[in-house]
C-alpha cells in the first residue's frame, strides 16, 4: 500500500512553524505589557497591554484556537486589559 502524498505538506508544515514562532512572540510581547502594569496600571500601560493580547488573540486565531480564556488565565491578564482588548483611541 502506498500514501499518497499532497504536495503541499511541506508548506503547511512550514506554515506551521511560522504560526507557532509567531504565537511565540505574540506570547512575550503580551508578557512584556503586562509586566509594565506591575510598575502601575496607568491608561496607556492598559492600553498597550490590551493591544497585545489583542495580537495575541489574533495569532491564536489564525491557529483555529478560538478560546482565549484558558490562555488569558495562564497570563493572569486583568479585566481591565480584557476590557480594552480591539479598542482603537482616534488620535487628534
Amino acid at each position: 500500500m502506498s500514501k499518497e502524498t499532497n504536495p503541499l505538506d511541506p508548506i503547511e508544515t512550514q506554515l506551521q512553524g511560522e504560526r507557532a514562532s509567531s504565537l511565540g512572540e505574540a506570547g512575550r510581547r503580551l508578557e512584556a505589557a503586562l509586566e509594565e502594569l506591575v510598575l502601575g496600571a496607568t491608561e496607556e500601560r492598559i492600553d498597550e497591554a490590551a493591544t497585545a493580547a489583542w495580537y495575541y488573540m489574533i495569532v491564536r486565531e489564525s491557529m483555529h484556537l478560538f478560546d482565549h480564556e484558558a490562555a488569558f488565565a495562564i497570563y493572569k491578564v486583568p479585566n481591565a486589559v480584557i476590557a480594552r482588548v480591539g479598542v482603537i483611541k482616534r488620535t487628534t
